[in-house]
């Protein structure tokens, strides 16, 4: 007689480890989001990719949006983690107005490197933006930071540096966050998709001189002499 697999998430004679399931679940997911968008992630492929039953998926998330929801952040926590590397690769002590100016644009590049060499999480990131907050909980000095989180940071960094000005600094992380998402966005699925490579790099070129010369107004110092 056959054995029933308990919970459906038994792979012949090996039983998964608590919590292997659903963590393999978002992984699937990941993968179909990266090659596919939020579109891609299907509850019934995530299972197939994992190798559960369909019904072992329902112990873990109620339903499809439940699954996209994890993956969404997984995403974000990626996002966040490339750009976490980039600023850890520019030298300079906290407080150092050049190396805060660059730790500034190394937030940026990583972003919109992000939305050009993976839209398909890019896209997913987003995707549900009433199921999650964007920054991390409690006061956003968690091991786990999010992508507001990591600007954040860095536009506190330029305060401490005394490039911004203390009094400019409440709020100013969202024009700066709209501004790159927007190219992003404007650059990997809209209107300016097609453009060249280098007309795209001019482009970035521009963004990252137009935010800076607004902090630069906020701060009263020139961002650009670093």
């Amino acid at each position: 007689m056959t054995t029933s697999r308990s919970a459906g998430e038994i792979t012949g004679a090996r039983r998964r480890p608590r919590g292997a399931v659903r963590d393999g679940l978002i992984t699937a997911g990941l993968e179909l989001a990266r090659t596919g968008g939020p579109n891609a992630v299907v509850l019934r492929e995530a299972t197939r990719m994992v190798g559960v039953v369909p019904n072992a998926a329902y112990r873990h998330f109620a339903d499809r949006d439940e699954l996209l929801a994890a993956v969404c952040a997984a995403a974000l926590r990626e996002l966040a983690h490339r750009m976490a590397a980039g600023v850890a690769r520019v030298r300079g002590g906290h407080g150092d107005p050049a190396a805060a100016r660059r730790r500034l644009r190394a937030i940026g590049t990583a972003y919109l490197e992000f939305a050009r060499e993976e839209p398909g999480l890019f896209a997913t990131a987003f995707a549900l933006p009433q199921r999650h907050a964007y920054d991390a909980p409690g006061d956003g000095t968690g091991p786990d930071l999010m992508p507001l989180d990591q600007l954040r940071a860095v536009l506190d960094e330029l305060v401490d540096a005394g490039v911004l000005h203390p009094r400019r600094r409440p709020g100013i992380e969202y024009p700066v966050w709209s501004t790159v998402h927007g190219l992003a966005v404007l650059t990997g699925q809209g209107p300016l998709r097609d453009v060249p490579g280098a007309t795209r790099h001019h482009l970035e070129k521009l963004t990252r001189a137009f935010i800076e010369g607004g902090l630069a107004c906020a701060g009263g110092q020139a961002l650009g002499r670093a």
